[in-house]
């Protein structure tokens, strides 16, 4: 990962408003918000274990 200089926006009172980046790594963070939010979602879902996905996949073909 590439290292960037953080640079802010700042109000007449030099307090911070906004942050300036590379919109590579904006495009990374939204991404990351929408991996999340996709998590969040399925929170309640049933979940099957790591043997029991195997075997499924076994089943079908693809492993």
């Amino acid at each position: 990962m590439q290292k960037f200089k953080e640079q802010y926006i700042v109000n007449e009172k030099g307090k911070k408003t906004a942050a300036i980046l590379p919109i590579e790594k904006y495009e990374e963070l939204l991404e990351d918000l929408h991996d999340i939010a996709i998590v969040a979602e399925r929170r309640d879902e049933p979940t099957i274990t790591f043997g029991e996905l195997k075997e499924k996949l076994r089943k079908d073909g693809l492993l």
